[in-house]
């Protein structure tokens, strides 16, 4: 399902993402990751999940080294799992990456991104 557009479910159990749980995680996770590590991402709670946003660095997308979004987590209210998302800046749109089982499953897809499709 790579490179499809997927829109945020407009079924989701109220109040239960964003939490502080899961932000404490994905927090701690992104500390572990492998590009851009000195810079600190903020993840943020958004409506039904969290999206995270980070300086850009490599000054690919924002020549300014702006903050920019890198990636978008919502919990998959039909089946448990975890939609992955990283942002297409040149379209303006969230682009799904993958389905997870699990959050730690797409957080160390997310902590990896061999082909920088997160972290540009």
């Amino acid at each position: 399902m790579s490179g499809t557009i997927v829109p945020p479910s407009p079924v989701r159990p109220v109040g239960a993402h964003p939490n502080e749980l899961d932000l404490r995680r994905i927090r701690r996770a992104l500390e572990s990751r492998r590009r851009y590590r000195y810079v600190e991402p903020q993840v943020v709670g958004i409506a039904g999940g969290y999206r995270i946003e980070s300086p850009c660095c490599s000054r690919n997308i924002d020549p300014e080294g702006g903050v920019i979004d890198i990636a978008r987590l919502l919990p998959w209210p039909h089946d448990g799992r975890w939609l992955l998302q990283y942002r297409d800046h040149g379209r303006q749109q969230w682009v799904t990456h993958a389905f997870f089982a699990s959050l730690s499953d797409a957080l160390a897809v997310l902590g990896e991104d061999p082909d920088r499709q997160f972290w540009p």
